[in-house]
């Protein structure tokens, strides 16, 4: 329903349900092309010589591959083991476990539209497939901004697509924090330094939740969460500009310190 192509494509990742071992390699079928046929020559198991495949893959384990070539025609799908790293197969494994969640809450919108799920893909559920790459990141998006989804479709399903999201979708985030070191050997140091964070707070924007606490003078923790990286740095990046001018022109002076993780 949710996926227009009947066969993936060469250099993909692709999910996939180990069905037989034999000495020669293994069969396996790929979750998300409706059980389709795939098969990973002993070669592709795994780098250096595999004496006994059963020791790399067995039957009834879930596998990230990826494609080497696809016969359309005949159905067969060479696939590699060994060609996808740990960090890739973690990535494809969420990913799937997403597309999952989004298929399900799709079935969600169908039932409170009184609609079937074919008419839900066909009314939305494709269309926003296409626009957003993935099903689930349309859903991750409409939770965020769900006017996005208001200003450029139309239909019954707009709101209930709003309101889907916000109750099952929890954004992604990062977190930064830094060290401010806040330093005045005035009398009255401690209102300079009230002044330089709130001075820092107020150029903070709206695109991150920032907080600042006391860790013991004259350091400052300073938290950022945002939903991006570039977004955090940004915002950290301003607020300690500005609070390092508000306090070097009081008299006093700041350093900003990254912890090592």
């Amino acid at each position: 329903m949710s996926r227009a192509r009947e066969f993936p494509e060469n250099g993909e990742l692709v999910v996939c349900s180990v069905t037989n071992v034999k000495n020669f390699g293994a069969f396996v079928t790929l979750d998300e092309y409706d059980g389709k046929e795939g098969f990973i020559h002993v070669r592709d198991i795994a780098s250096g010589w595999v004496k006994y495949v059963r020791d790399f893959i067995r039957e009834g384990q879930k596998v990230v591959c990826k494609v080497l070539g696809v016969d359309s025609q005949k159905g067969h799908i060479d696939l590699s083991l060994k060609s996808v790293n740990d960090h890739q197969k973690r990535e494809k494994v969420q990913q799937w476990k997403n597309e999952k969640k989004a298929e399900k809450l799709v079935e969600i919108i169908a039932e409170r539209l009184s609609i079937s799920v074919d008419e839900a893909y066909d009314e939305f559920g494709n269309e926003l497939t296409e626009a957003y790459d993935t099903l689930y990141g349309a859903f991750e998006a409409i939770a965020a901004n769900p006017d996005e989804l208001r200003d450029d479709y139309q239909g019954d399903w707009v709101e209930t697509f709003i309101e889907v999201a916000k109750e099952n979708v929890t954004l992604p985030y990062v977190e930064i924090d830094a060290i401010l070191e806040m330093r005045t050997l005035k009398p009255e140091g401690i209102e300079d330094i009230r002044k330089a964070l709130n001075d820092g707070l107020e150029v903070a924007g709206d695109e991150a939740k920032v907080s600042i606490t006391s860790v013991g003078s004259p350091k400052y923790r300073v938290v950022i969460t945002a939903d991006e990286y570039k977004t955090a740095e940004d915002v950290l990046k301003r607020i300690s500009t500005t609070a390092t001018k508000s306090l070097t022109k009081a008299g006093g002076e700041a350093t900003l310190k990254r912890e090592s993780k």
